[in-house]
């Protein structure tokens, strides 16, 4: 019984976590797999299409991330339990990074690295937390740590999912025919969503002229975007016009459609864009690791799985 680690980045963390945890256990890293047959669990993120058909005997494929987009668009994806990770050291990361970046807009603070570097002192009114209507697109185990770590701030909340959801001290909105009156409201939007067909794109101009219009004028100088889900969820080309149109004020922006983000994209040098490299909830190998052996062993005792990915729904 072997444990194979497919990743795109710190493979070799994660399998010097691995050892570390459990010095019996059978690591392996890909490409150098050995005698396949033997793997029967695979902890991956991004791995090469068709790498995971071809193992024999693999009965258990945990993803790095939350997100699982990438392993369910292998059309070779074998027929067996898909766990994403979800834990406290990254939904806690997670929740801090859309805090950080919320207070960031709501206290206009691109403004002032603007100002900063043209040496200006210049006072910017700042409305209350109280006054500033978050949005949250996707509550799941994300957006609902996020909401309750904004909510100790006094924000006032509001959700969107797909399907209903209740939240505590959050504004629940669902489906197509919810959206709208959830943007309309919104000053601050923070995206958590999964990346399925039903949300690929979804952040365009379309959405982004639907935000909140009072903001510009009461609360904020325009709304802000802040997404941490996934790349594909943005039209990156859709949020550098919007931002130039006076749709959107500024963005926090943790995920692209192409990955790095090209030094071509307009992006990079916006005065009011934060750019960060897909790291709001980079957690630490050793609490994957953890995570992982956790559902190996699960899996052995015939216990359920946890977070089993729903290959229907696609998360």
């Amino acid at each position: 019984m072997a444990l194979l680690i497919a990743s795109s980045s710190r493979a070799d963390l994660f399998a010097e976590a691995a050892r570390a945890c459990d010095g019996d256990l059978d690591v392996r890293v890909a490409p150098d797999i050995g005698r396949r047959e033997d793997v029967t669990c695979a902890l991956v993120w991004q791995p090469p299409q068709g790498l995971l058909k071809g193992l024999p005997n693999l009965r258990l494929i945990i993803s790095i991330g939350a997100g699982v987009d990438s392993l369910l668009a292998d059309p070779t994806l074998p027929d067996v339990p898909l766990v994403r990770f979800v834990d406290p050291d990254l939904t806690g990361r997670m929740a801090e990074y859309v805090a950080l970046h919320v207070l960031f807009h709501h206290r206009r603070m691109t403004e002032f690295r603007e100002l900063q570097s043209r040496k200006v002192w210049k006072y910017l009114p700042e409305p209350a937390a109280h006054e500033v209507r978050v949005g949250i697109m996707g509550l799941g185990v994300l957006g609902t740590a996020a909401a309750s770590a904004l909510g100790a701030f006094g924000y006032r909340l509001r959700g969107w999912a797909r399907t209903p959801k209740s939240v505590a001290g959050v504004s629940s909105f669902c489906g197509a025919d919810g959206l709208d009156a959830f943007l309309a409201e919104t000053d601050i939007l923070a995206v958590l969503l999964p990346l399925t067909p039903a949300t690929r794109g979804i952040l365009d101009r379309k959405l982004f002229s639907r935000l909140s219009q009072q903001g510009r004028d009461a609360r904020l100088p325009g709304p802000a975007l802040i997404n941490a889900g996934r790349g594909g969820l943005q039209i990156d080309t859709d949020i550098a016009a919007a931002l130039d149109a006076g749709d959107l004020y500024a963005a926090s922006l943790d995920v692209f459609e192409a990955e790095p983000l090209p030094a071509t994209s307009p992006l990079w040098s916006h005065p009011r864009v934060v750019v960060t490299p897909h790291n709001a909830a980079e957690s630490a190998p050793s609490a994957i690791v953890r995570y992982a052996l956790r559902q190996m062993q699960r899996q052995r005792c015939g216990e359920p799985l946890e977070n089993l990915v729903d290959i229907r729904r696609g998360y």
